[in-house]
């Protein structure tokens, strides 16, 4: 993720062992070009599987480890186990042909996060989306596509929303544009039900919603969309992640994602506070 990206393909444990990689390199005094001569690659390929960029091969990162200093052969074989994890394709690989890579990697950070925050000013959240709610936007953002990609996308959707009801549920911590509850998706009654699935999360320990109301103004984030993430693992950073037409961008980088968080912090100042959010929800429901 150096240079404020990540790639698309990358798990949340290829990012992890990266990291632990690059940091034996450097507490071992080895240098990009020296790991590169022992594996006879170039210095761009171990930039490379540091950062998660290419995945990670059994052979390479075994000579590497001995390189580094370890030596014990239960350590070694212990990294090697965690590599071959890493390799393997997530529960979404089910899903590949109808899955861009932007997302992919989107899907294995949310699937890892212990919080998850978010701006969304045009849709409701995909985790808390009902199934006609999900479809209704989905043929509009893919006009083109033929009804069994939508279904696919959908069921998609739908699986991922389990992680929200798993064993180690995140806090999902987002605030919502009043837009959202305004625009018309589909018929009234899909609205209707939207909403009253937003109502019922709001029981949850593990979601929190805010409401910006139109009343409040201008506000830091009213650029787009964005997500951060936040992970129990003390190798890996928090991760914002900014969505466009074209797809999405990922930052890690100190300063990018603080502004992600200053941001989301004064907007969660400024937006109607939690426990306002039932009644809101109710009110526009009962306009609908």
């Amino acid at each position: 993720m150096a240079g404020g990206q990540v790639s698309g393909a990358a798990t949340v444990l290829r990012l992890v062992l990266g990291k632990r990689l690059q940091d034996l390199r450097e507490a071992a005094g080895v240098s990009f070009d020296e790991a590169a001569r022992a594996l006879d690659v170039t210095h761009a390929t171990i930039r490379r599987m540091e950062k998660a960029q290419v995945g990670l091969k059994i052979p390479y990162v075994e000579k590497l480890l001995r390189v580094y200093g370890v030596t014990g052969q239960e350590d070694i074989d212990a990294f090697l186990r965690l590599v071959r994890e890493a390799n393997q394709p997530g529960w979404w690989h089910r899903y590949r042909d109808v899955l861009p890579d932007w997302f992919t990697a989107f899907i294995s950070l949310e699937a890892e996060a212990d919080q998850i925050r978010a701006y969304e000013p045009h849709y409701m959240p995909g985790l808390l989306q009902t199934e006609a709610y999900a479809e209704t936007v989905l043929r509009a953002g893919l006009p083109h596509a033929p009804a069994r990609e939508i279904e696919r996308l959908v069921a998609l959707r739908m699986d991922r929303q389990e992680l929200l009801t798993g064993p180690r549920p995140p806090l999902l911590w987002i605030v919502l544009d009043e837009t959202v509850m305004r625009r018309p998706i589909g018929r009234p009654e899909v609205m209707r039900d939207q909403i009253t699935r937003l109502i019922e999360s709001t029981a949850s320990p593990h979601v929190r919603l805010q409401i910006m109301p139109f009343s409040a103004g201008p506000h830091p984030a009213m650029y787009g969309p964005f997500h951060l993430f936040r992970f129990p693992l003390p190798e890996l950073s928090d991760v914002a992640c900014a969505e466009s037409l074209a797809g999405a961008v990922y930052f890690d980088q100190r300063d990018d994602v603080s502004a992600f968080r200053e941001a989301l912090d004064r907007m969660c100042a400024q937006a109607a506070p939690v426990h306002r959010t039932e009644a809101i929800l109710s009110g526009i429901r009962k306009e609908i």
